[in-house]
């Protein structure tokens, strides 16, 4: 809760207490003061913080009992005893309702602080808007017909002036995010006024000539700013991360003529798109996402030698190249490792795709799982099926679960073969759920409540992801580090190194 929301909060307290509780004791001027000092709160909480659609009663309250202080100096005795009978019996009930709803509204919905970078340099963003002359735009319509991508990129930056630039700048996509979660419309309008931890357009730092690229890529439904922490992170200890936005593959990406996209991708892996078919649902979409990481690879590449203008110029270590995803966009990362430009790669919580013609990645790769993703994969390799009962809470039939498990085995063997060959590592986060590995698990506090994260707190799943992820890099683009790959660490006891797959 921001400074003047609390503010604002306690006043409305304070004025509840002094109307039902002290009210026959307390003077006028009283009353008239605390509204007022709730008053200036509420005026100072809209210039300085931003209103907020959850806090409505709240404003309400606070500019009724400021008029009603004001209106009891100019009326009689009797009828201010009268209003005190009336505001009695109609009015308690319903301001205690109110006050309790706000207080569970700012606590659901809190306008949060992301983590903080641990790294020693500042942290600059950009976004790029990246059209693609050779591709079809297959999954929607584009202005132009082709393939269009935004890329938001944080890098090492000189020390920056201002405000931070927002968590998420482009407002309009709101409320396509909370439809998204099966919310109303307005309930994600706070997260405006979150804050990320760059200088939008900051200069790059001059600590190195160059930093390594890594490429970056969401989940299902996501968004390039639900991994601003893991960037911004990767950024401060001298990495330039470029998180794509995969066009319809995310719940919304504003393009910079106002065009809005959705998801159009997301029902490809359910039951009733078997992905184990000749159709290839999997593997289409797969197809499209690495692709866009290669393209993109392209752009930077341009961006290098000055062809496509950026501060970014000369600054790109492209002989050092990383890429990492999450869900299928950890996917994403695997598929496009084959690249031969890309070093390293780490695939987080997500599945694989395109397996069937190709032998394991022979490069160093790190698969980081949540705990019941890793169950999932346990229970594959020790070939037990799902109960009646398991079916039914999972939502899907036994036929499908038994073409993914299929699948499954055929994803554990290329994971044996890439970990043989290449290198990197197998590992899962006790107490983690698939939504912990992205910054959406900082939005509500009840999410960890209803099971959409896991019992680990977010900013202690935050910290573990991505100290692995900063080692990993680390050991394979700086030729540094390497300490956390080399097996269980006591300052990280929720992170399970797996051999038993192996």
């Amino acid at each position: 809760m921001r400074l003047f929301e609390m503010l604002l909060f306690f006043s409305s307290a304070c004025l509840l207490a002094l109307l039902f509780i002290f009210n026959q004791r307390i003077r006028r001027s009283t009353l008239l003061l605390t509204s007022g000092a709730g008053s200036i709160f509420l005026a100072i909480h809209f210039l300085v913080e931003g209103y907020r659609v959850q806090l409505l009663f709240l404003y309400g309250f606070t500019l009724l009992m400021l008029m009603l202080s004001l209106i009891d100096g100019f009326i009689t005795q009797k009828a201010v005893r009268t209003a005190s009978r009336i505001r009695r019996v109609l009015g308690r009930l319903f301001i205690v309702i109110g006050l309790i709803a706000t207080a569970c509204f700012l606590y659901v919905f809190p306008v949060f602080d992301l983590p903080a970078p641990t790294g020693e340099l500042k942290v600059g963003t950009k976004v790029f808007h990246f059209v693609d002359p050779n591709r079809e735009e297959t999954f929607g319509k584009s202005a132009t017909g082709k393939r269009e991508l935004m890329v938001q990129v944080w890098y090492p930056a000189q020390a920056g002036t201002g405000k931070y630039a927002p968590f998420i700048p482009d407002t309009r996509i709101l409320p396509y995010m909370a439809a998204n979660y099966g919310l109303p419309g307005f309930t994600f309008q706070h997260l405006k006024y979150v804050s990320s931890h760059a200088y939008s357009g900051a200069e790059v730092s001059s600590a190195q000539t160059s930093y390594p690229l890594i490429l970056a890529n969401p989940g299902f439904s996501s968004s390039r700013f639900l991994h601003t922490s893991q960037a911004e992170n990767l950024a401060s200890h001298g990495y330039i991360v470029a998180v794509i936005d995969h066009t319809y593959n995310t719940f919304a990406t504003e393009f910079p003529d106002g065009q809005i996209t959705t998801s159009t991708t997301n029902d490809l892996f359910s039951p009733d798109h078997d992905f184990q078919t000749e159709s290839g649902n999997r593997d289409k979409l797969g197809k499209v996402l690495t692709d866009d990481v290669a393209f993109a690879l392209d752009q930077f590449e341009l961006i290098q030698s000055g062809h496509i203008p950026s501060q970014l110029k000369g600054r790109i270590d492209l002989g050092h190249v990383g890429v990492f995803g999450h869900s299928i966009g950890g996917a994403t990362a695997y598929d496009a490792s084959y690249d031969p430009r890309i070093a390293v790669g780490i695939d987080i919580d997500g599945g694989l795709y395109r397996l069937r013609d190709r032998e394991g990645l022979r490069k160093p790769f790190l698969f980081m799982n949540s705990e019941s993703v890793f169950e999932r994969l346990k229970m594959v390799m020790d070939n037990r099926v799902y109960t009646d009962a398991e079916l039914n809470r999972i939502g899907n039939t036994r036929e499908w679960v038994d073409q993914e498990t299929e699948y499954k085995k055929l994803e554990l063997e290329r994971m044996r073969e890439t970990v043989a060959a290449g290198g990197g590592q197998v590992l899962y986060i006790d107490n983690t759920e698939h939504v912990n590995f992205a910054d959406v698990q900082f939005i509500s506090p009840i999410f960890k409540m209803l099971g959409i994260t896991g019992k680990i707190a977010p900013e202690r799943a935050n910290s573990v992801i991505n100290a692995y992820m900063l080692d990993f890099f680390d050991m394979y683009l700086k030729n540094q580090g390497g300490i956390l790959m080399k097996g269980p660490d006591s300052r990280f006891p929720e992170v399970k190194f797996v051999t038993s797959l192996f």
